[in-house]
């Protein structure tokens, strides 16, 4: 049997970030909050991204895949149908994981990460929530401008912090 095994150090910082970006995007009241779901959160991704810069594309993708799972259990969540439920919460926020293959480039990263992002609740969006489009707009456009809208704000505001982080060598990726 060969099993990967995750080093204590890697498994303790991940459990960590996972709990921070809880606080930061799930406890603590929302910057903007949307009516079907999706917010504007005090930096609550920032942990996963630096995570994911840190430690690279495999351990990023597992922590913020668990972030995910843990963000759809909790009160709030917005869920009508499983695989809803899993493009908008595991496989979206599994995606800002992508990060990790970013780790000389964390900019770079960070908008990898974000829009893949995008792209699970963009689709989520056309499938699920094209009700919700205002007459004449096309569901697709619809889930770009509400998706879009808040994670541009997100993006703006991960990337300020994660360019702070860089420029004061807080994230050290070759670790």
């Amino acid at each position: 049997m060969n099993e990967r095994r995750i080093p204590t150090r890697i498994l303790a910082e991940g459990s960590v970030v996972v709990a921070l970006s809880v606080v930061l995007k799930d406890i603590l009241p929302p910057i903007y909050h949307l009516p079907q779901g999706g917010s504007v959160s005090a930096a609550g991704m920032v942990p996963l991204l630096w995570f994911s810069l840190r430690r690279g594309l495999r351990s990023g993708l597992e922590a913020t895949a668990i972030y995910g799972l843990v963000h759809m259990a909790l009160p709030g969540s917005y869920i009508v149908d499983p695989v809803q439920a899993l493009l908008d919460y595991p496989i979206a926020f599994a995606a800002l994981g992508l990060a990790g293959m970013f780790r000389k480039y964390p900019l770079l990263g960070v908008g990898v990460g974000i829009f893949g992002r995008f792209l699970a609740h963009f689709t989520s969006g056309i499938w699920f929530f094209s009700m919700y489009a205002p007459a004449g707009t096309h569901p697709a456009v619809y889930s770009a401008v509400y998706n879009g809208g808040y994670l541009l704000v997100e993006f703006i505001i991960s990337v300020i912090i994660i360019y702070v982080f860089v420029k004061r060598n807080l994230i050290d990726v070759y670790l």
